[in-house]
């Protein structure tokens, strides 16, 4: 029925509106259990955020090893039977630079023996004597090739025109060398076991026996082009040597032979796809691994917010 104003006038309506009191505790309760429900997800967030620059950090780490390994080049090294250097026609270069203080350089020669015949006394290509301590010492510097068979050579007053009463065969080796000289950071052989072998405090009239062990060794670079040394070990030994007739004339004796084993060194650097693989495995593993993380951080997240809501019911 529509309402009659004309019936309403003079008369006063009241309308009654019901009023709830603004309940501020309740209110502050609210909006602070609202926070806490907030806190895991922030919390969350800023735990992922640290776990992101971890691995962008681990990953920078892994990559600047992984560059350097593939810059530096690696000498790898193996160990064959085989005579390498086929193009010497049988020969060893030889260097030998020693130190006799206390005998004339008149007196001082090399001689060479080996088992396929040969046997040269005096040998004098190639060589070089130093007077020293005013003409009373020599310095022997001598370039020389031997056969590939066991030999020897020594130093000693076999080729001087009259033989002293007393030689004085005490010495320091300063080098002895065989093949080509490898100055190469990578490699510590024993191209030069001799150097700085020091006799002055020896007997002056013992002979020295040096046993030499000769071992081929070959070096390849990443060019692939190879060099040609051997290394060798040594036992030595001093002796005066008497027959029948009285004291044998000293001498510095090395006797060598050569073993049948050759090494071999050779550059290698890291492929290029060796090196992207590696990179792709590191980058996608550490994220797979950071996944992981994030997950259980999201779990344990997503934990807290249910206990936080099960105490506000």
């Amino acid at each position: 029925m529509p309402f009659d104003f004309r019936r309403a006038q003079g008369t006063c309506v009241h309308l009654t509106v019901p009023f709830t009191p603004f309940n501020l505790a309740s209110s502050t309760t609210s909006v602070g259990n609202g926070l806490n429900i907030l806190r895991p997800h922030w919390r969350r967030g800023l735990a992922v955020s640290k776990l992101s620059v971890c691995c962008c950090l681990f990953i920078l780490f892994l990559f600047l090893s992984e560059l350097t390994g593939f810059i530096t080049t690696e000498v790898v090294n193996e160990l064959y039977v085989d005579d390498p250097d086929k193009d010497s026609g049988g020969k060893i270069d030889v260097s030998l630079n020693i130190s006799l203080p206390n005998l004339h350089c008149d007196l001082v020669g090399l001689d060479i023996q080996d088992e396929m015949g040969r046997h040269e006394v005096g040998h004098i290509d190639n060589s070089m004597k130093i007077p020293l301590n005013s003409g009373a010492g020599c310095r022997f510097e001598g370039q020389f090739s031997i056969n590939k068979v066991p030999g020897n050579f020594h130093v000693s007053t076999h080729s001087a025109s009259a033989q002293p009463q007393n030689p004085d065969m005490t010495h320091v080796i300063h080098k002895l060398s065989f093949g080509d000289t490898l100055q190469v950071q990578n490699v510590h052989g024993a191209f030069n076991a001799l150097g700085g072998a020091d006799r002055l405090t020896s007997n002056p009239l013992a002979s020295h026996d040096y046993i030499l062990k000769i071992v081929p060794t070959v070096y390849e670079d990443k060019s692939g082009k190879q060099r040609y040394s051997y290394q060798y070990t040594v036992a030595n030994k001093e002796y005066v040597a008497y027959s029948h007739t009285g004291r044998i004339i000293p001498a510095i004796w090395f006797r060598y032979d050569l073993s049948p084993i050759t090494v071999k060194y050779t550059e290698r650097r890291q492929p290029l796809y060796r090196f992207i693989t590696t990179i792709c495995a590191i980058i996608g593993g550490t994220f797979t691994v950071a996944g992981i993380l994030d997950s259980c951080i999201f779990t344990a997240s997503e934990a807290w917010k249910k206990i936080q809501l099960g105490k506000m019911h």
